[in-house]
């Protein structure tokens, strides 16, 4: 089934309104590389003021074009621009691309006019990319509406290509694309959004999915302005075997307000973006080099890869260095087997490392044999998933029939690194070997592009289909008190022996119930942070400490918010455990309902060691939240201290997230601290918040 967005991305035929005889213009830059690089398709220059352009007949109008046309790009000023959409439609135009510029990100006017191109685009159907938009290419069809002069500086394409470009700023969209053609990547789509008026950046990567001539995707984007479809989008690209590589801007304040005032869009939380990258299977990188040489190892994907590298180099020194930066990165560095040590042990001097890095030291040159025989046994060897050689440019040539031949005989990745300028790199690339020529790049690209790797084969990189809160019932009414809260949460599974008391009487009563110490808490749902209103007491040891704790309370509630109304107090067993943790669910702008978790208590904010998920989840993916906390040894026995639950910690985490799902008038929802306690003791809820959306 065609896709909508095909007139646009596809044309059959191009007009363009505002047609000049000037290459270095506007209006005639597409016109002059639509007859440079063959465009098959019809073509209409639209300008009473010429007879002809670039040897193609110019019509004075949009209404004297004979034939019916896919594709209007409009190269006029923003007035101009809605009337001439309205005369492109009546004459059966299917699909508009807008220059201009001093729309929407002009304010004023500006914001005016966008209104106006917005409601006749809803109102008439018609596809309008832009405005504010660069133009497209697409590189198999040479169909060029793009005012880009990269097209004549960047290296030529022969054939076709399967990496697309989409980008929310066209000069980033030119720098990737001049980037990636040194690299030799073969392109299908050139794709700049502009200010996304009508159609936006998910619709786009939606075509992108469904497209059979886009494998790779290289997304540069400043905000999402319809998380749902992106996310849609993105399983489709997974469900395809497809990879969207992106590099998301406004990660500083700084680079917001840049962001803000380029696009007149808001930059979102860049850790909710990065956390569903994650689960996407998207890479995400963090400059256009990067992303160019993550494009090109993605070429490779016909290649196992994974998280173990075997690193190999001429020098004990650089392999140090790679095994540093490699792990640093979050990649592993497996000690070799025996059996495989002492196959490289054949070759390598007893001074030479051969566990992993090898250091085949400057030996090889005597004995280039030995060479074949040590990336043979790595490459079938079950211990490594990727092998990366680093080795000076005369070493490489000498190695590279070696290396050539292996990768050529089997599918494990090989990489080479050449600080030099080694002759046979074309050749190595041709036998499917990833070169690079500094060792940083490798680093960056090789290690989130094994990352990936790793997680597509072990199937992590999702996010689940469709939400499935194992509870359904009546929330209760907001904003409410912390035992509501409490007996909400329990629908869901978090375990809870926290009781509420009226009166001074029924506190002792509980306490006596729950064994002492106690905690007493005040229960308002006017009053969301009880220790500043004094409405805490701990450690509370006998009766007599309740009672007086249960005066004291009150009294400090009632000053501190005479207009609170005070529901009596929660009474709390005094819980020890191994460690404190924040679990968190609110509704993110851009992708709706989200999770965090981390180091719980008064020390959240200060550490902000936190982990984020877009919701839902399942237990094992909020163990892997865990995981990544860089205080997760503290759960998992640090220094001899006792494990902590982590089952029942999991299962909290996923609680806290169907709570939220399950509950369309609350904001967030909160458990701060979560107590996790010993192995097989469960977890304990220390506070409880649901904050309405009207909050």
């Amino acid at each position: 089934m065609t896709h909508r967005l095909e007139p646009l991305l596809n044309p059959g035929s191009i007009a363009l309104i505002g047609a000049s005889d000037n290459a270095g213009r506007i209006g005639g830059m597409p016109l002059e590389l639509l007859t440079r690089f063959g465009y098959a398709g019809h073509v209409y220059p639209v300008n009473p003021k010429y007879q002809e352009v670039f040897g193609l007949r110019c019509w004075p109008d949009i209404e004297s074009v004979p034939q019916p046309v896919d594709l209007a790009v409009l190269a006029i000023g923003a007035a101009e621009v809605t009337p001439m959409l309205k005369r492109c439609h009546a004459h059966g135009v299917r699909a508009a691309i807008v220059y201009a510029a001093g729309f929407a990100e002009a304010g004023g006017d500006g914001l005016r006019l966008q209104h106006e191109l917005e409601a006749f685009a809803a109102e008439s159907g018609m596809l309008v990319a832009g405005p504010n938009c660069m133009g497209f290419a697409n590189l198999n069809t040479q169909a060029h509406t793009a005012f880009a002069s990269v097209f004549k500086t960047a290296p030529m394409q022969q054939g076709p290509g399967q990496v697309s470009l989409l980008t929310q700023s066209g000069n980033v969209c030119a720098a990737v694309y001049a980037l990636a053609r040194r690299e030799g990547l073969p392109f299908s789509q050139f794709i700049n959004t502009g200010n996304e008026a009508c159609i936006d950046f998910s619709a786009y990567l939606e075509y992108l999915a469904q497209d059979p001539h886009t494998e790779i995707v290289l997304g540069y984007l400043e905000q999402l302005r319809d998380g749902p479809r992106f996310v849609r989008a993105c399983r489709e690209l997974q469900r395809r075997g497809k990879l969207l590589i992106a590099l998301k801007a406004g990660a500083t304040d700084k680079g917001a307000q840049a962001v803000r005032s380029h696009t007149s869009a808001l930059a979102g939380d860049r850790r909710i973006y990065s956390a569903a990258f994650r689960q996407l299977g998207v890479i995400e990188a963090h400059d256009f080099a990067q992303m160019a040489q993550l494009a090109c190892l993605a070429t490779l994907r016909q290649r196992t890869a994974g998280r173990r590298v075997a690193v190999l180099t001429m020098s004990g020194a650089l392999g140090a260095i790679l095994a540093d930066r490699f792990i640093g990165a979050g990649l592993d560095l497996p000690e070799l087997p025996a059996q495989l040590q002492q196959v490289l042990r054949d070759g390598i001097p007893d001074y030479g490392m051969v566990g992993n890095p090898v250091d085949l030291t400057g030996n090889v040159v005597n004995n280039p044999g030995f060479v074949r025989a040590a990336l043979q046994a790595l490459a079938t060897s079950d211990a490594v998933d990727a092998v990366v050689v680093y080795a000076p440019g005369y070493m490489l040539d000498r190695m590279a029939d070696a290396l050539g031949e292996v990768a050529r005989a089997h599918p494990r990745l090989f990489a080479a690194i050449d600080t030099g300028a080694a002759q046979c790199r074309q050749a190595l690339r041709e036998a499917g070997v990833a070169v690079f020529d500094d060792l940083g790049r490798a680093v960056s690209a090789l290690a989130p592009f094994l990352s990936w790797c790793d997680a597509r084969q072990r199937g992590r990189a999702t996010v689940a289909a469709t939400p499935g809160p194992r509870q359904e019932g009546k929330a209760p009414a907001l904003p409410c008190h912390e035992a509501q809260a409490r007996d909400y949460l329990r629908r869901f599974g978090l375990r809870d022996t926290a009781r509420q008391a009226r009166d001074a009487d029924q506190a002792v009563a509980q306490a006596d119930v729950l064994g002492y110490p106690v905690a007493l808490k005040i229960l308002s749902a006017d009053i969301a942070h009880k220790t500043e209103a004094g409405g805490v007491a701990l450690h509370l040891s006998d009766a007599a400490a309740v009672r007086a704790a249960h005066a004291r309370v009150q009294e400090a509630a009632a000053a501190h918010a005479p207009q609170a109304r005070l529901d009596g107090v929660l009474v709390q067993r005094m819980e020890q455990g191994v460690a404190e943790l924040i679990v968190g669910a609110t509704r993110d702008p851009v992708f709706g309902p989200v999770l965090t978790v981390g180091l719980g208590g008064v020390l959240t904010e200060l550490y902000g060691d936190t982990s984020h998920r877009v919701l839902p989840i399942d237990a094992a993916e909020a163990e892997a939240m865990l995981r990544e906390l860089k205080v997760f040894p503290l759960l998992d026995g640090y220094r001899g201290k006792p494990k902590a639950d982590l089952a029942a910690a999991c299962e909290a985490i996923v609680a806290v997230g169907e709570a939220l799902l399950a509950t369309p008038a609350a904001a967030e929802i909160e458990v701060n601290p979560l107590l996790v306690k010993e192995a097989g003791q469960g977890v304990a809820v220390l506070d409880a918040l649901i904050l309405p959306s009207s909050q």
